[in-house]
């Protein structure tokens, strides 16, 4: 009998398959699912109603009517951009777009990306040369650390709940070009925000540049939704701030605001911006609107803040929450080890739930949480049942551990 050799392909074929294998064991693999939105937010899966808890549509934007308007008038002229943006994907919807970013963050200018990744990445590797150092929080984003890693500049790690050791950093004897702080805003594990205050005085200290990632601050956060930095009040004290269209937006896309020639020299630099397809221009349209209603409608906001303040109250009396729990849309709930969150949330999706089950790598080893995501459009009555479920299953759960 002859055996044949196992060819390239099929060696590497088998070494993913052992690989999904293990991430199957360890309670890590993710699977593909397809979900209906119904008209109160909710979610349709498999025949079964779903309060969605695990979406970043903090405002309930992403299915109001009139964006859904504007993004249907706009199609009735072009579905894609056809090209990008430097070559011919640009039209009056962009422009629009960017203007309205601009206006409502108070400054010169903004700069639209494909997406929120695109934007971190693309600014922060056009901006950051290989003389500079980048200090990154060590829970940044993944796109905001590869953007990091990817500039070519000298890569540090320092950590928002220790600013000593980047202090210690700041200290030392440099002679290269700049000196980068990147962080997020509002991190999207933990629902913490960044020491923006204390990061713009090391900055100014030591000369440095602070860029900030307003991902799951814009419309959340300030008295006029523009994020961490107008609620902490250094707006004019950082040197940039990104943004996404795909949370509370409720559309896609990144953008950058700042000074005009800044947003004219990623336009010429930030490769990609220029070499990525434009936004469709339906989505600008939506996006566009959606900023507009954040600005004239502030009670979409308090909404959201009135649940994220009962939510909080009952996962308190839970004893589910932190004493370092910051108030957020975000809600961590760190239980510990994946096979215990995902029976969790298992458990929690056959009563109508869909929380997401956070696990390593996105977070560390043996901190595997369920992350609540609130928005404002939730009812009261779906929040309050959502506390009675989850203490009866971790009731139930720590009475079989005994």
């Amino acid at each position: 009998m002859t055996f044949r050799a196992l060819s390239a392909l099929e060696q590497w074929q088998d070494s993913i398959q052992a690989d999904l294998q293990q991430l199957e064991v360890g309670n890590l693999r993710r699977y593909r699912r397809a979900f209906e939105l119904l008209p109160d937010g909710s979610l349709l899966s498999d025949g079964q109603r779903l309060v969605n808890l695990s979406g970043n549509d903090y405002l309930g934007l992403s299915y109001e009517p009139r964006l859904i308007a504007a993004a249907t008038k706009a199609m009735e002229s072009t579905v894609g951009a056809r090209a990008s943006a430097l070559v011919s994907g640009r039209s009056h919807w962009h422009a629009r777009l960017e203007k309205t970013i601009a206006e409502f963050e108070g400054c010169e200018d903004a700069l639209v990306f494909p997406t929120g990744v695109a934007a971190n990445v693309g600014v922060l590797t056009a901006l950051i040369g290989e003389n500079d150092i980048v200090y990154c929080d060590r829970l940044n984003h993944a796109s905001l650390v590869d953007g990091c890693r990817q500039s070519g500049g000298r890569f540090r790690i320092y950590h928002h709940h220790d600013l000593s050791s980047l202090k210690r950093q700041l200290m030392q004897p440099f002679d290269g070009g700049r000196r980068w702080i990147v962080t997020d805003g509002v991190f999207s594990m933990d629902g913490d925000i960044a020491p923006l205050r204390e990061l713009c005085e090391l900055a100014e200290a030591y000369d440095a540049l602070v860029v900030v990632d307003e991902a799951h601050g814009t419309g959340v956060f300030g008295e006029r939704g523009r994020g961490v930095c107008e609620f902490l009040d250094v707006e004019d004290r950082v040197a940039l701030k990104i943004g996404t269209l795909s949370k509370a937006i409720g559309a896609l896309g990144g953008f950058v605001t700042g000074r005009r020639v800044l947003c004219e020299y990623l336009l010429n630099h930030a490769r990609t911006q220029i070499y990525s397809t434009a936004l469709p221009p339906a989505i600008c349209a939506a996006a566009t609107t959606a900023i507009e209603i954040i600005g004239q409608e502030p009670e979409r906001r308090q909404r959201l803040w009135q649940r994220v303040d009962f939510v909080r109250e009952r996962m308190n009396s839970l004893g589910l929450l932190s004493e370092k729990s910051f108030r957020s849309p975000i809600l961590s709930l760190v239980l510990g080890e994946p096979a215990h969150v995902m029976d969790v949330a298992r458990q929690l999706e056959a009563e109508g739930f869909l929380v997401a089950a956070i696990r390593p790598p996105t977070v560390p080893r043996g901190t595997s949480r369920l992350r609540l995501s609130l928005h404002s459009e939730l009812s009261i009555s779906d929040l309050e049942q959502l506390s009675q479920v989850l203490a009866r299953i971790l009731s139930n759960g720590s009475e079989g551990a005994n």
